[in-house]
């Protein structure tokens, strides 16, 4: 028999992602929703002088240097009776792979767009993925204080570039110099923009009806008419909401707001409880996985080293899919077959971690990892089943690695074992001489490594650039077919080995790869290296 106070724990959880292009104000907007959920006290702005704290996402050292998010943080809190997990995720494209695999936790999606810049590749690529998975998905135009482009050029360009059917539960009065306030679709009232203190709550001024005379004098005759004719246009070309096709990915609510500012932020949230899903059924290779069954499961979606820099822990993050997570309880890991229990799992709050006692389906725990885990892996109460759906692509980026500091060999190897389990990278050994070479979706990502190298395991290196076009992991039905001896005595040369073992051939242009695909062609070549 199941208990009715389970099944009212999955039904409070709420777990998003929020993406978006670089710069559209993602970790922003976080640090306002926990600034709402009374989780934070004061917001910190990602970069901005004057505001000398920091964002309480970006917590790696690198972050704070930068101004930019660079691994997935996790953050939860509660808010009306509802306990909410965000995921933000970098938003630069040379950590995407990152955002990828997190898109593969979640169960809704906020996408932000700068209304100054549209939509940005990025997003574009972001949003095809939520789309193929069919996640579902508010969009929220951040920056309406700032001069932006036509409110329903933007929406056309949402509909036309990321092909979304959207409809505008919000609608700004005014932009940039004119920005006056906000109309609320989805609550009916108006609330009038005061530029207050930028890192409390905005004080609002609600109006029920827009016939009202102080609102006429707050706004301006001139602006209220151009808002009447805007609401009666959003509602002749825009479809009404309907929860059931949000939920199945085909509709999106629009809303907008300056997060900067703390304006439109609460709208979002507020709806955003009352219409995104509760925890979601998933897939494995045997069954789908409902969340109330009482068997517990989950799977590692990302895992992160040197979250205390004093401690050299890692963390691999799980999310539960079924059943109750138990502190100190068994649990079976598919992989290597055996059980292992956690003494003390995680809550997060950015970089701020709480032991919690038992955790729900939806939820996101940090479990401390001796170098049992790698991304992917799946832990049950004893049933054999692997989630699906999380792959490592191809790297396009290659180089040699070499180590600066004779002295340090120990520290450099450990250090890039780490970092490679973290999904940050990959690592490849060459058949040929031993030699380590990194392969990286992004060029960002090798000073991202030599820096955490350098000040989290005190080891220097230095890179060498390699002429690699694409990493292939190869497979043959047969291993003694002569032609596949033929393929690795000739191409000994561009052969490596991955940090499992697998064999990868290292194509030296687009040119080669083909030929190879044509000569040999009782190879596989795949491109990610789920191919199992």
């Amino acid at each position: 028999m199941i208990n009715m106070e389970f099944l009212q724990e999955i039904q409070r959880r709420r777990t998003f992602g929020i993406i978006s292009h670089p710069d559209a104000g993602k970790t922003t907007l976080t640090e306002k929703l926990l600034l709402y959920g009374g989780a934070i006290q004061e917001a910190g702005a990602v970069k901005s002088n004057k505001i000398k704290k920091g964002a309480t996402s970006d917590f790696m050292e690198i972050e704070r240097q930068r101004g930019i998010s660079v691994a997935t943080s996790v953050l939860a809190f509660n808010y009306q009776n509802k306990k909410i997990n965000i995921l933000d995720t970098p938003g630069h494209k040379d950590f995407a792979e990152d955002t990828f695999r997190t898109l593969t936790a979640v169960d809704s999606v906020i996408v932000v767009i700068d209304v100054a810049k549209g939509v940005e590749e990025q997003t574009e690529k972001l949003v095809e993925v939520c789309r193929m998975r069919k996640i579902p998905m508010i969009v929220f135009f951040n920056k309406l204080d700032r001069e932006g482009k036509d409110v329903f050029d933007l929406l056309d360009q949402v509909e036309i570039k990321l092909g979304l059917r959207v409809t505008p539960l919000s609608f700004p009065i005014g932009m940039g110099y004119n920005f006056k306030g906000i109309y609320n679709l989805w609550e009916k009232n108006i609330q009038i923009f005061e530029s207050t203190d930028k890192q409390k709550i905005a004080k609002t001024i609600t109006y029920d009806t827009l016939e009202n005379e102080d609102l006429q004098k707050a706004v301006g005759g001139e602006s209220m008419t151009e808002l009447k004719e805007s609401l009666e246009l959003v509602e002749g070309v825009y479809p009404a909401f309907n929860q059931k096709e949000y939920l199945e990915g085909n509709l999106q609510p629009v809303f907008f707001g300056s997060a900067l500012n703390n304006f439109g932020v609460q709208e979002l949230l507020d709806c955003f409880i009352q219409i995104a899903p509760a925890p979601l059924p998933k897939s494995t290779d045997k069954r789908i996985i409902q969340p109330n069954e009482s068997a517990f499961s989950g799977f590692i979606f990302k895992i992160h080293a040197n979250m205390d820099p004093k401690h050299r822990d890692r963390l691999a993050f799980i999310k539960i899919v079924s059943g109750t997570f138990k502190r100190n309880t068994p649990y079976f890991h598919v992989r290597h077959k055996k059980n292992l229990k956690f003494s003390s799992p995680n809550a997060f709050f950015a970089e701020k971690k709480e032991v919690v006692d038992e955790s729900f389906p939806g939820d996101i725990v940090g479990l401390h990892d001796t170098g049992n885990f790698k991304i992917g892996d799946t832990l049950s109460s004893g049933e054999e089943i692997q989630y699906k759906g999380i792959p490592s692509f191809s790297p396009e980026h290659f180089r040699f690695i070499n180590n600066a500091d004779p002295m340090k060999a120990k520290q450099l190897s450990k250090g890039i074992d780490q970092l490679m389990d973290e999904g940050v990278a990959q690592l490849f050994t060459l058949s040929l001489n031993g030699r380590k070479v990194i392969g990286t979706v992004g060029a960002l990502q090798f000073e991202v490594i030599q820096y955490r190298l350098e000040h989290e395991y005190t080891a220097k290196c230095s890179f060498e650039n390699l002429n690699v076009h694409k990493a292939c992991w190869i497979s043959t039905e047969d291993e003694h077919n002569e032609n596949y001896r033929d393929f690795l005595k000739v191409k000994h040369k561009f052969l490596a080995t991955d940090k499992q073992g697998h064999l990868v051939y290292l194509a030296d242009s687009a040119f080669s790869l083909q030929m190879a695909q044509q000569k040999y062609p009782e190879i596989t070549f795949h491109f990610t290296s789920e191919f199992e």
